[in-house]
Protein backbone atom coordinates (compact mmCIF):
# COMPACT_ATOMS: atom_id res chain seq x y z
CA UNK A 1 0.00 0.00 0.00
CA UNK A 2 2.94 2.38 0.63
CA UNK A 3 3.63 3.13 -2.77
CA UNK A 4 0.41 3.36 -3.65
CA UNK A 5 -0.12 6.38 -1.25
CA UNK A 6 3.08 7.77 -2.43
CA UNK A 7 2.14 7.82 -6.08
CA UNK A 8 -1.40 9.42 -5.07
CA UNK A 9 0.55 11.93 -2.76
CA UNK A 10 2.53 12.93 -5.92
CA UNK A 11 -0.19 12.95 -8.42
CA UNK A 12 -2.10 15.81 -5.94
CA UNK A 13 1.44 17.47 -6.00
CA UNK A 14 1.65 17.55 -9.78
CA UNK A 15 0.14 20.43 -11.78
CA UNK A 16 -2.74 20.28 -14.02
CA UNK A 17 -1.14 19.66 -17.22
CA UNK A 18 -4.60 20.82 -18.50
CA UNK A 19 -4.87 23.81 -17.13
CA UNK A 20 -3.15 27.07 -18.62
CA UNK A 21 -0.16 28.90 -16.97
CA UNK A 22 -1.54 32.06 -15.23
CA UNK A 23 0.72 33.97 -17.33
CA UNK A 24 -0.84 32.82 -20.70
CA UNK A 25 -4.36 33.91 -18.96
CA UNK A 26 -3.32 36.59 -18.18
CA UNK A 27 -1.93 37.22 -21.90
CA UNK A 28 -5.24 36.40 -23.29
CA UNK A 29 -7.35 38.59 -21.70
CA UNK A 30 -5.34 41.21 -22.12
CA UNK A 31 -4.72 40.48 -26.01
CA UNK A 32 -8.98 40.34 -25.61
CA UNK A 33 -9.01 43.46 -23.98
CA UNK A 34 -6.94 45.85 -25.92
CA UNK A 35 -8.71 44.25 -29.17
CA UNK A 36 -12.38 45.27 -28.00
CA UNK A 37 -10.89 48.60 -26.39
CA UNK A 38 -9.43 49.43 -30.07
CA UNK A 39 -11.98 48.04 -32.48
CA UNK A 40 -15.42 48.61 -30.25
CA UNK A 41 -14.63 51.11 -27.22
CA UNK A 42 -12.80 54.01 -28.82
CA UNK A 43 -14.53 54.16 -32.63
CA UNK A 44 -17.82 54.29 -30.17
CA UNK A 45 -16.54 56.80 -27.71
CA UNK A 46 -15.11 58.98 -30.79
CA UNK A 47 -18.93 59.14 -32.15
CA UNK A 48 -20.17 60.73 -29.45
CA UNK A 49 -17.04 63.15 -29.00
CA UNK A 50 -17.29 64.30 -32.71
CA UNK A 51 -21.11 64.38 -32.08
CA UNK A 52 -21.11 66.93 -29.25
CA UNK A 53 -18.07 68.75 -30.53
CA UNK A 54 -20.05 71.77 -31.30
CA UNK A 55 -21.72 71.55 -28.12
CA UNK A 56 -25.75 70.59 -27.53
CA UNK A 57 -27.09 72.62 -29.46
CA UNK A 58 -25.85 71.77 -33.03
CA UNK A 59 -26.29 68.17 -32.02
CA UNK A 60 -30.08 68.58 -31.08
CA UNK A 61 -30.76 70.89 -34.46
CA UNK A 62 -29.04 67.55 -36.21
CA UNK A 63 -31.74 65.52 -35.00
CA UNK A 64 -34.38 67.79 -35.45
CA UNK A 65 -33.91 68.13 -39.08
CA UNK A 66 -37.01 67.05 -40.67
CA UNK A 67 -34.90 64.35 -43.15
CA UNK A 68 -33.68 63.12 -40.11
CA UNK A 69 -37.35 62.94 -38.31
CA UNK A 70 -38.12 61.51 -40.97
CA UNK A 71 -35.84 58.95 -41.50
CA UNK A 72 -36.23 57.88 -37.86
CA UNK A 73 -39.76 57.01 -38.18
CA UNK A 74 -38.79 55.01 -41.17
CA UNK A 75 -36.43 53.08 -39.82
CA UNK A 76 -38.92 52.39 -36.40
CA UNK A 77 -41.60 51.64 -39.11
CA UNK A 78 -40.09 49.34 -41.23
CA UNK A 79 -38.44 47.35 -37.89
CA UNK A 80 -42.07 47.31 -36.63
CA UNK A 81 -43.09 45.43 -39.36
CA UNK A 82 -40.10 43.06 -40.02
CA UNK A 83 -39.47 42.13 -36.60
CA UNK A 84 -43.36 40.80 -35.86
CA UNK A 85 -43.44 38.80 -39.12
CA UNK A 86 -39.78 37.07 -38.37
CA UNK A 87 -40.64 36.06 -34.44
CA UNK A 88 -44.02 34.45 -36.17
CA UNK A 89 -41.73 32.48 -38.72
CA UNK A 90 -39.25 32.08 -36.32
CA UNK A 91 -41.86 30.53 -34.03
CA UNK A 92 -43.26 28.08 -36.42
CA UNK A 93 -39.90 27.14 -37.90
CA UNK A 94 -38.32 26.10 -34.73
CA UNK A 95 -41.34 24.12 -33.84
CA UNK A 96 -41.56 22.05 -37.05
CA UNK A 97 -37.81 21.22 -37.12
CA UNK A 98 -37.49 20.77 -33.31
CA UNK A 99 -40.38 18.70 -32.66
CA UNK A 100 -41.27 17.04 -36.31
CA UNK A 101 -39.72 14.72 -38.74
CA UNK A 102 -40.92 16.02 -42.26
CA UNK A 103 -39.27 15.94 -46.22
CA UNK A 104 -37.34 18.89 -46.73
CA UNK A 105 -36.75 19.74 -43.16
CA UNK A 106 -32.62 19.81 -44.14
CA UNK A 107 -33.79 22.02 -47.09
CA UNK A 108 -35.57 24.49 -44.84
CA UNK A 109 -32.36 24.65 -42.90
CA UNK A 110 -30.42 25.42 -45.41
CA UNK A 111 -32.60 28.34 -46.72
CA UNK A 112 -32.77 29.77 -43.31
CA UNK A 113 -29.01 30.15 -43.26
CA UNK A 114 -29.09 31.70 -46.45
CA UNK A 115 -29.06 35.42 -45.71
CA UNK A 116 -25.54 34.34 -43.28
CA UNK A 117 -23.99 33.42 -46.56
CA UNK A 118 -25.30 36.18 -49.06
CA UNK A 119 -24.17 39.49 -48.74
CA UNK A 120 -26.56 41.88 -47.76
CA UNK A 121 -26.04 44.06 -51.64
CA UNK A 122 -26.42 40.94 -53.07
CA UNK A 123 -29.81 40.34 -51.97
CA UNK A 124 -30.91 43.83 -52.52
CA UNK A 125 -29.53 43.25 -56.00
CA UNK A 126 -31.96 39.83 -55.64
CA UNK A 127 -34.82 41.52 -55.39
CA UNK A 128 -34.02 44.39 -58.40
CA UNK A 129 -33.89 41.81 -60.39
CA UNK A 130 -37.05 39.96 -59.46
CA UNK A 131 -39.64 43.66 -58.61
CA UNK A 132 -37.29 45.75 -61.28
CA UNK A 133 -38.83 47.84 -64.52
CA UNK A 134 -37.05 45.05 -66.13
CA UNK A 135 -37.44 41.87 -63.51
CA UNK A 136 -39.20 39.05 -63.75
CA UNK A 137 -42.27 40.54 -62.54
CA UNK A 138 -41.80 44.40 -63.22
CA UNK A 139 -44.21 44.47 -66.32
CA UNK A 140 -47.08 43.21 -63.82
CA UNK A 141 -46.24 45.38 -61.27
CA UNK A 142 -46.03 48.34 -63.45
CA UNK A 143 -49.01 47.64 -65.09
CA UNK A 144 -51.31 46.87 -61.88
CA UNK A 145 -49.75 49.77 -60.03
CA UNK A 146 -47.91 48.00 -57.36
CA UNK A 147 -44.94 49.87 -56.20
CA UNK A 148 -42.42 47.27 -54.81
CA UNK A 149 -39.09 49.16 -55.35
CA UNK A 150 -37.86 53.16 -53.98
CA UNK A 151 -40.76 52.05 -51.25
CA UNK A 152 -41.44 50.70 -48.32
CA UNK A 153 -42.84 47.35 -49.06
CA UNK A 154 -39.16 47.14 -50.65
CA UNK A 155 -37.22 47.84 -48.02
CA UNK A 156 -39.44 46.07 -45.55
CA UNK A 157 -38.81 42.66 -47.46
CA UNK A 158 -35.22 43.28 -48.05
CA UNK A 159 -35.31 43.90 -44.12
CA UNK A 160 -37.17 40.36 -43.49
CA UNK A 161 -34.83 38.23 -45.56
CA UNK A 162 -31.38 39.57 -43.73
CA UNK A 163 -33.07 38.78 -40.94
CA UNK A 164 -35.15 36.04 -40.52
CA UNK A 165 -32.85 33.42 -39.19
CA UNK A 166 -32.19 35.61 -35.89
CA UNK A 167 -35.34 34.35 -34.11
CA UNK A 168 -35.64 30.87 -35.41
CA UNK A 169 -31.89 30.00 -35.00
CA UNK A 170 -32.52 30.98 -31.57
CA UNK A 171 -35.02 28.57 -30.71
CA UNK A 172 -34.50 25.63 -32.54
CA UNK A 173 -31.51 24.59 -29.93
CA UNK A 174 -33.62 25.36 -26.67
CA UNK A 175 -36.55 23.45 -28.50
CA UNK A 176 -34.21 20.41 -29.19
CA UNK A 177 -32.59 20.38 -25.87
CA UNK A 178 -36.38 19.66 -24.90
CA UNK A 179 -37.58 17.36 -26.48
CA UNK A 180 -41.27 16.29 -27.09
CA UNK A 181 -42.18 15.18 -23.75
CA UNK A 182 -43.81 17.20 -22.29
CA UNK A 183 -45.83 18.29 -25.37
CA UNK A 184 -46.85 14.47 -26.03
CA UNK A 185 -48.11 14.56 -22.15
CA UNK A 186 -50.20 17.65 -22.49
CA UNK A 187 -51.83 16.16 -25.86
CA UNK A 188 -52.08 12.59 -23.85
CA UNK A 189 -54.37 14.72 -21.37
CA UNK A 190 -56.69 15.87 -24.15
CA UNK A 191 -55.00 19.38 -24.82
CA UNK A 192 -55.22 20.36 -28.23
CA UNK A 193 -52.14 22.00 -30.66
CA UNK A 194 -52.75 24.81 -30.13
CA UNK A 195 -53.35 25.20 -26.21
CA UNK A 196 -50.26 22.90 -26.08
CA UNK A 197 -47.89 25.46 -27.68
CA UNK A 198 -49.83 28.31 -25.62
CA UNK A 199 -49.39 26.40 -22.35
CA UNK A 200 -46.79 24.55 -22.60
CA UNK A 201 -44.25 25.35 -25.46
CA UNK A 202 -44.28 28.94 -25.44
CA UNK A 203 -43.98 29.85 -21.69
CA UNK A 204 -40.81 27.11 -21.78
CA UNK A 205 -38.89 29.40 -24.95
CA UNK A 206 -39.64 32.87 -23.89
CA UNK A 207 -36.25 34.13 -22.85
CA UNK A 208 -35.50 32.60 -26.36
CA UNK A 209 -37.62 34.41 -27.96
CA UNK A 210 -37.35 37.26 -26.51
CA UNK A 211 -33.73 37.76 -27.19
CA UNK A 212 -33.86 36.73 -30.80
CA UNK A 213 -36.31 39.42 -31.10
CA UNK A 214 -33.85 41.82 -29.79
CA UNK A 215 -31.08 40.28 -31.72
CA UNK A 216 -33.59 40.76 -35.00
CA UNK A 217 -34.59 44.23 -33.87
CA UNK A 218 -30.91 45.45 -33.82
CA UNK A 219 -30.18 44.05 -37.08
CA UNK A 220 -33.32 45.62 -39.07
CA UNK A 221 -32.42 49.07 -37.51
CA UNK A 222 -29.23 48.89 -38.58
CA UNK A 223 -29.38 47.07 -42.13
CA UNK A 224 -27.70 49.42 -44.86
CA UNK A 225 -26.46 46.81 -47.93
CA UNK A 226 -29.99 45.51 -48.68
CA UNK A 227 -31.62 48.32 -47.72
CA UNK A 228 -29.61 51.00 -49.98
CA UNK A 229 -30.09 48.79 -52.74
CA UNK A 230 -34.22 48.83 -52.91
CA UNK A 231 -34.32 52.06 -51.22
CA UNK A 232 -33.85 54.91 -53.94
CA UNK A 233 -31.88 57.19 -51.02
CA UNK A 234 -35.10 59.54 -51.45
CA UNK A 235 -34.44 62.25 -48.59
CA UNK A 236 -37.34 62.22 -46.68
CA UNK A 237 -39.16 58.88 -48.25
CA UNK A 238 -37.08 56.01 -48.37
CA UNK A 239 -33.51 56.67 -46.28
CA UNK A 240 -33.32 55.04 -43.03
CA UNK A 241 -31.19 55.85 -39.92
CA UNK A 242 -27.95 53.94 -41.70
CA UNK A 243 -29.05 55.68 -44.73
CA UNK A 244 -29.13 58.74 -43.24
CA UNK A 245 -25.69 58.94 -41.78
CA UNK A 246 -24.18 57.55 -45.24
CA UNK A 247 -25.73 60.85 -46.81
CA UNK A 248 -24.85 63.57 -44.43
CA UNK A 249 -21.07 62.26 -43.98
CA UNK A 250 -20.82 62.20 -47.73
CA UNK A 251 -22.43 66.19 -47.69
CA UNK A 252 -18.95 66.07 -45.68
CA UNK A 253 -21.29 68.00 -42.19
CA UNK A 254 -18.90 67.99 -39.46
CA UNK A 255 -21.88 67.26 -36.37
CA UNK A 256 -25.36 65.77 -37.89
CA UNK A 257 -23.74 62.07 -39.05
CA UNK A 258 -21.94 61.51 -35.92
CA UNK A 259 -24.95 63.14 -34.12
CA UNK A 260 -27.34 60.69 -36.19
CA UNK A 261 -24.85 57.73 -35.67
CA UNK A 262 -25.28 57.91 -31.94
CA UNK A 263 -28.83 56.79 -32.09
CA UNK A 264 -27.67 53.69 -33.73
CA UNK A 265 -24.73 53.62 -30.97
CA UNK A 266 -27.38 53.83 -28.10
CA UNK A 267 -29.58 51.18 -29.68
CA UNK A 268 -26.54 48.62 -29.65
CA UNK A 269 -26.09 49.38 -26.08
CA UNK A 270 -29.07 48.81 -25.60
CA UNK A 271 -29.28 45.86 -26.64
CA UNK A 272 -26.36 44.60 -25.13
CA UNK A 273 -27.69 45.75 -21.80
CA UNK A 274 -31.28 43.61 -22.73
CA UNK A 275 -29.05 40.84 -23.52
CA UNK A 276 -27.24 40.55 -20.73
CA UNK A 277 -30.51 40.81 -18.68
CA UNK A 278 -32.16 37.91 -20.89
CA UNK A 279 -29.43 35.54 -20.42
CA UNK A 280 -29.33 36.06 -16.45
CA UNK A 281 -32.84 35.14 -16.22
CA UNK A 282 -32.47 32.32 -18.21
CA UNK A 283 -29.80 31.11 -16.01
CA UNK A 284 -31.59 32.33 -13.12
CA UNK A 285 -34.79 30.16 -13.71
CA UNK A 286 -32.69 26.92 -15.29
Amino acid sequence: MKPLVGSISRSRRSPDRGASPPAAQWALIAVAMLFAALFLVLPLLNVFAQAFAAGFGPYWSALRDPDTASAIRLTLLVAAISVPLNAVFGLAASWAIAKFEFRGKALLLTLMDLPFSISPVVAGLLFVLLFGAHGLLGRWLEVHHVKILFALPGMVLATIFVTFPYVARELIPIMRAQGREQEEAALTLGAGGWTTFRRVTLPSVKWGLFYGIVLCNARAMGEFGAVSVVSGHIAGQTDTLPLRVEKLYNEFDPVAPFAVATLLALLALVTIAIKTFLEWRSRRES
